[in-house]
């Protein structure tokens, strides 16, 4: 199935674009999404963990997704 992953700051800008489509077996997970998206856009292969989200919520990379869903990436964030 394909699916729309959003991409914001950093990885957007790594990118050069919001979003990439990516092509994954029913039933994948977050995290398989994601090792597609790498694939697929050459500068983000050397990404770190991201943040990932799923219908606007946080969700860990375990996630399986049924297609339909709303995904995003968000690079990792630090603060104080």
């Amino acid at each position: 199935m394909k699916v729309k992953v959003l991409l914001f700051a950093r990885y957007r800008e790594l990118a050069g674009c919001p979003s990439v489509e990516v092509e994954v077996a029913q039933g994948a997970t977050l995290a398989r999404v994601w090792e597609e998206v790498k694939k697929s856009v050459p500068a983000l292969r050397s990404a770190g963990r991201p943040l990932l989200a799923c219908d606007r919520a946080y969700a860990a990379p375990e996630r399986v997704i049924a297609g339909g869903e709303e995904i995003a990436v968000f690079p990792p964030v630090s603060g104080g």
